[in-house]
């Protein structure tokens, strides 16, 4: 999914909330799953401090939530697209 594309209900890109922070409106899934894919390798090595451990943590739901929320997007487009191509042609003549 391209991170240009709008979320025909908000206007806004999928992935992103009106109300999120810079983070969420600013990073796309790809780029937002590797970090979450590195954040978790970092976690389940160990070798961190406490304080270090609860940031990654922190930054990984944060993570976690823009990918949610771009899958949910597109989601609801694969979704109207297939009513669309379920709905009866009309005749208007």
């Amino acid at each position: 999914m391209a991170a240009n594309t709008t979320d025909t209900d908000t206007g806004t890109a999928p992935g992103t909330d009106p109300g999120a922070g810079a983070t969420e409106a600013a990073i796309g899934y790809e780029q937002a799953r590797d970090e979450l894919i590195e954040v978790v390798r970092r976690l389940e090595a160990g070798g961190t401090t406490l304080e270090e451990s609860l940031a990654l943590w922190e930054r990984g739901e944060e993570l976690a939530k823009v990918c949610r929320h771009w899958l949910e997007g597109a989601r609801a487009r694969l979704d109207a697209a297939l009513a669309e191509q379920q709905r009866p042609e009309r005749d208007d003549r």
